[in-house]
């Protein structure tokens, strides 16, 4: 069997040695959201350990019966470490040995290692929130606190979020860094040999190329669609109906809050003071076209009484477009505001 070609074998060994990083940050994190802690709370799971906001955690969780979290519940800690180890040194033999054999075996216990945190991961998520004190003052008949093994769940009156942490993303990266040397050393280095002999472009040029844009794929946002009449709005709890007025903020980590009004969203913002700069997106809907979110850096904004939105900010947003080729005579009384503006008023 042909050995494994050197750009191959140099993504192994960096994406290999990147493992050493999980013993220094942590793997895992959910996050929780709720009205009495706009900040949120976070629990991280390390190779070994526990940190963040674990005691709160566990005093809130004592009101509806779920066992506090010790790290002595999870054995998994005095193996990890080691497993870790065992990932580093395979990959790096992989590499040495230039072995394609071995580089096949590192994917399927990659992809083994991935399957398995996560079935133990659930099994232990379905363990803690089904088995509740009999004794808890809060009780809900028929209602389980399972927390969601990836993404977000509503809980009650909190919001959950559980994503990869930093070294978690390590292990992301090791995973495709593997996948795309397979695919270059049994598809791209035999069926494009000749064509790359007679191109300028290198083998090792594609190889990144394709993994640049797998990583960029895995890791793009979105606003979430917003459906009327069933969603409530963030800030006032009411039920999102009117689509001219309606607005989203995304945040960094992909979790959305809808709004029925702007003037809501802008107050949610300051609430929880939350910084522009660190939101994925913020938008709201375009007046001349009900149920279009448009970003609010690039809108027009009209103030008026006469708008009568779902809670009187009575402030409507155009896109540039919408603006251009609106009504101006329906708008004479209206004041045109920017976007800092709409902030300041409210």
């Amino acid at each position: 069997m042909k050995p494994i070609h050197n750009i191959s074998r140099a993504g192994i060994a960096v994406a290999s040695l990147a493992l050493i990083a999980t013993y220094f940050v942590p793997l895992w994190r959910i996050d929780l959201w709720a009205p009495q802690y706009p900040e949120g709370l976070v629990m991280k799971i390390w190779l070994s350990k526990l940190s963040g906001d674990v005691e709160i955690i566990n005093g809130l969780n004592h009101y509806i019966g779920m066992a506090h979290i010790k790290e002595e519940m999870f054995p998994e800690f005095k193996i990890l470490p080691y497993a870790v180890g065992f990932y580093i040194v395979f990959g790096l033999l992989t590499a040495l040995l230039k072995n394609r054999k071995m580089l096949v075996s590192y994917f399927v216990l990659i992809v083994l290692a991935g399957v398995v945190a996560l079935y133990d991961f659930w099994k232990w998520g379905y363990e803690y929130g089904h088995n509740l004190s009999d004794d808890a003052p809060i009780k809900v008949p028929g209602m389980a606190y399972q927390p969601p093994l990836i993404g977000y769940k509503e809980l009650l009156n909190f919001g959950a979020y559980s994503m990869p942490d930093v070294g978690g993303w390590v292990f992301v990266v090791l995973g495709v860094v593997v996948v795309m040397a397979l695919i270059y050393e049994f598809y791209f280095s035999e069926k494009l040999k000749k064509p790359f002999q007679k191109s300028s472009i290198k083998p090792a040029v594609l190889w990144a190329i394709i993994s640049l844009g797998t990583i960029s794929q895995s890791c793009t946002q979105t606003t979430e669609p917003i459906r009327y009449g069933k969603d409530a709005c963030e800030f006032c709890k009411m039920t999102i109906v009117d689509k001219r007025y309606a607005a989203e903020i995304v945040t960094d980590k992909g979790k959305a809050f809808k709004f029925d009004d702007l003037s809501c969203m802008v107050k949610y913002l300051k609430v929880n003071k939350l910084d522009e700069s660190t939101l994925a997106f913020l938008v709201v809907n375009d007046y001349s076209n009900p149920g279009e979110l448009i970003d609010v850096k690039t809108a027009v904004f009209l103030s008026s009484k006469d708008f009568r939105s779902p809670m009187r900010g009575d402030v409507a947003a155009f896109s540039p477009k919408s603006f251009a080729t609106a009504n101006k005579a329906e708008f004479a009384q209206a004041k045109m505001l920017t976007w800092k503006e709409v902030v300041a008023i409210f």
